[in-house]
């Protein structure tokens, strides 16, 4: 593992496809941290390096393949408690008070996940194979952990998930996809190691996921059907100022949202 370089931070997995540039979505989301919080530490797992960042480090185990990156995490992390946010992601205010309940657990995984309004979604469309296996609804764009036993155990069982997914997705029912997707293999690990062990009460921490549907939108690109604008509280959407952090999905999108923060943070200057 790495040496631990401080007490908190958050942690940013970026790793660029032919489609997608995650780095310039992860520099979008360090940028908005820096706005709210700027005594945050932030570290990026990529091979990329950037100054926005406090660390850059690259994934410890060389890269097996997109998503069963993941577990690599842990050891990539150079802080004693990591909050990993996705890396298609923004912060719309100071998060820090996450940190006062997290500490409490080991690991704790985001579930349930709001729409705009604010609201916790009811829409499964998205989630149909959680709710015929009966899996916890958790979403792996908010992740915490101290390092600990559990951690350690936590992300051994996803790599192994990972590693052995062919003999695994025969068990589940109404799975579809030719690969795993990440939510999915930490919502077996939790599975298997105890839901309480993972999961705080109501539903926090909290984030807003703009996936069409969630959002009550025709088709996914939300960015095309509802109104929104930018300014120094973050996102506003449909006239409704949002406080939690946005998985804002459209990976085009963190191109206008970096240039926002570009903005904001040249006016501190």
């Amino acid at each position: 593992m790495q040496e631990i370089k401080a007490e908190r931070g958050y942690l940013i997995l970026a790793q660029n496809t032919k489609e997608v540039d995650y780095v310039a979505c992860a520099r979008t989301l360090a940028k908005s941290i820096r706005w709210f919080m700027p005594s945050a530490k932030i570290c990026l797992v990529s091979d990329s390096v950037d100054p926005i960042f406090d660390h850059c480090v690259k994934l410890p185990y060389g890269d097996q393949g997109g998503l069963c990156n993941d577990w690599q995490i842990l050891h990539a992390s150079p802080f004693r408690q990591t909050i990993k946010l996705e890396a298609d992601m923004i912060v719309n205010g100071s998060i820090d008070h996450w940190w006062t309940m997290l500490e409490h657990k080991d690991v704790v995984v985001a579930h349930g996940t709001q729409n705009f309004y604010g609201n916790l979604s009811p829409v499964r469309s998205y989630r149909k194979h959680f709710d015929l296996n009966n899996l916890p609804d958790v979403y792996n764009a908010v992740t915490y952990w101290r390092r600990s036993q559990l951690a350690t155990g936590f992300f051994n069982l996803v790599r192994e998930l990972f590693n052995g997914w062919n003999e695994v997705s025969l068990s589940l029912k109404g799975w579809n996809q030719k690969i795993p997707d990440t939510d999915t293999v930490y919502a077996l690990a939790i599975e298997l190691l105890g839901r309480e062990n993972f999961l705080i009460p109501g539903s926090y921490p909290q984030f807003s996921h703009m996936k069409g549907k969630i959002n009550y939108c025709h088709g996914e690109d939300w960015t095309k059907e509802l109104v929104w604008e930018l300014n120094q509280q973050g996102l506003r959407i449909n006239t409704i100022q949002q406080t939690v952090p946005t998985h804002y999905y459209i990976k085009s999108f963190a191109n206008i949202l970096e240039a926002h923060y570009d903005n904001l943070l040249e006016s501190l200057s």
